[in-house]
C-alpha cells in the first residue's frame, strides 16, 4: 500500500458535519460484523486521530452513540443520521473513518480486510487493528 498521505475530505449525506483526514489514496479497510457496523453496512479505514479534523460548525450537528464497553464513539449526524466517522473500540485513540463518506474521487485503491466483531477478542489479537491508529514514520516526513 501506499504510505504517502494525501489529504482526503468528506462528510454526512446532508453535508453538516464535513470533515479532512490526511490518509493514503490506497488504503486498507475493514468490513466488520459487529452488531452496529453489520447493521449499518459500514466498512471504514482507521487513522491517528491527529490527522483527522472537523470541519467548521461539524461538531454541533453531531450526537453520539455507546453500548457494550462504551469505549466505542458511534457519532453520527443529528440531521441525517450518517456515521461518516466514530472512535472505534479496537482504536480509541484513533478515528474510523466511512469508507463510502469520502468525497468521491480521492482514493486509487481500496484492500478491504474482514474484522470479526462478533468475537471482538480473537479479531483484535489476530488482525493487528491496533496498529492502524498508530502515527509511523512516514508520518513525520
Amino acid at each position: 500500500m501506499d504510505s504517502e498521505l494525501v489529504l482526503h475530505s468528506g462528510g454526512c449525506h446532508c453535508k453538516k458535519a464535513r470533515w479532512r483526514v490526511y490518509a493514503p489514496s490506497s488504503i486498507v479497510s475493514w468490513d466488520c460484523n459487529c452488531s452496529d457496523c453489520s447493521m449499518r453496512q459500514n466498512i471504514h479505514f482507521i487513522v491517528p486521530s491527529e490527522r483527522f479534523e472537523l470541519l467548521g460548525d461539524s461538531k454541533e450537528f453531531l450526537m453520539t452513540y455507546t453500548f457494550g464497553t462504551h469505549t466505542a464513539k458511534h457519532t453520527f449526524c443529528k440531521v441525517c443520521g450518517i456515521t461518516s466517522f466514530y472512535i472505534p473500540r479496537s482504536n480509541p485513540d484513533g478515528i474510523a473513518v466511512t469508507l463510502r463518506c469520502i468525497d468521491p474521487g480521492m482514493l486509487t485503491h481500496v484492500e478491504i480486510k474482514c474484522f470479526d466483531g462478533q468475537n471482538w477478542e480473537g479479531s483484535y489479537k489476530q488482525t493487528g487493528i491496533a496498529l492502524c491508529s498508530k502515527a509511523t514514520d512516514e508520518d513525520s516526513k
